[in-house]
């Protein structure tokens, strides 16, 4: 597997980890163990102490309670979560009847996270479509194939990918994707700022991730004003601490928000605002 896939396996290990807990846990994910395999557990030991499994966590709680918002009111019933990785949502969520959930990723990943999940019996609570598909290419038509709607209000899920580009790959990602979304569709999604990629107390941590071969490239100080620019009206801000946002169990106090130059990290909803101009068919 490639790099990125070895970070879906450390997100793994992450959420196993916290499913683990013998009490106060935020979530459970029983098939998080066996996704971790090969090398979840030690990348996870590689970047202990960056506040790293503490912010997985939080975050997958912030995206669980972000799906259970967006379908409540029962105006979406499609789901796609964008680079899924080894996320488990379509087996360990609850979901309304008649909801799909397309999973885009590379071909090899989720053949390898099917196979796993078949081999321990299990089987997903909701109709569930993968979509091979590469986010560097023409990841729209294959999605269309699969039997995606994009004239229906969709959740887009796109957890732990953002950093991993460049500012004008997650400019361009976010703005396909309000391209592809009719209104009433809901944005969740995570991203750092660009003062924490610059900040003395990450470096260490950012220097491994790029000796792994898995550096973060993108960050943003203002959120609101970079979803705009990408078609998204920005709904709901959270940094981990806050109420909403794992306030019981972040180990840290959220900087606030008048703090110049604070490390951080954004939770976030989002509505479809206006077509972006910077909107073009298919990739990135």
């Amino acid at each position: 597997m490639d790099e990125i896939s070895y970070t879906a396996q450390w997100t793994a290990a992450a959420r196993a980890l916290e499913s683990e807990r013998p009490s106060g846990r935020l979530f459970r994910d029983d098939y998080a163990r066996s996704l971790a395999a090969p090398r979840g557990f030690e990348l996870l030991e590689r970047y202990k102490g960056a506040g790293v499994a503490e912010f997985i966590a939080v975050r997958t709680r912030y995206m669980d309670d972000s799906v259970a918002r967006a379908l409540a009111g029962g105006d979406i019933s499609q789901v796609a979560i964008v680079a899924s990785g080894m996320d488990t949502r379509p087996y360990r969520l609850d979901w309304p009847e008649g909801t799909v959930v397309y999973e885009l990723d590379h071909v090899a990943l989720l053949d390898e996270k099917y196979r796993r999940l078949s081999d321990l019996g299990s089987k997903p609570s909701v109709q569930t479509v993968p979509v091979p598909a590469d986010l560097a290419e023409d990841w729209r038509t294959p999605l269309a194939e699969a039997g995606f709607d994009a004239e229906q209000p969709t959740l887009w899920v796109a957890e732990g990918l953002l950093f991993f580009l460049e500012h004008h790959q997650a400019a361009q990602l976010l703005s396909d994707l309000a391209a592809a979304s009719a209104p009433g569709s809901w944005l969740a999604t995570d991203m750092t700022s660009a003062a924490l990629l610059k900040h003395p107390m990450t470096q260490s941590f950012l220097t491994s991730l790029a000796a792994d071969g898995t550096p973060w490239r993108f960050g943003t100080d203002d959120p609101a004003a970079f979803l705009l620019d990408c078609g998204w009206t920005l709904s709901d801000l959270k940094q981990p601490g806050e109420p909403g946002a794992g306030e019981q169990r972040w180990p840290y106090p959220p900087p606030p928000a008048d703090a110049p130059g604070a490390p951080r990290n954004w939770l976030v909803n989002a509505t479809p605002s206006q077509a972006p101009a910077n909107a073009r068919k298919g990739a990135l």
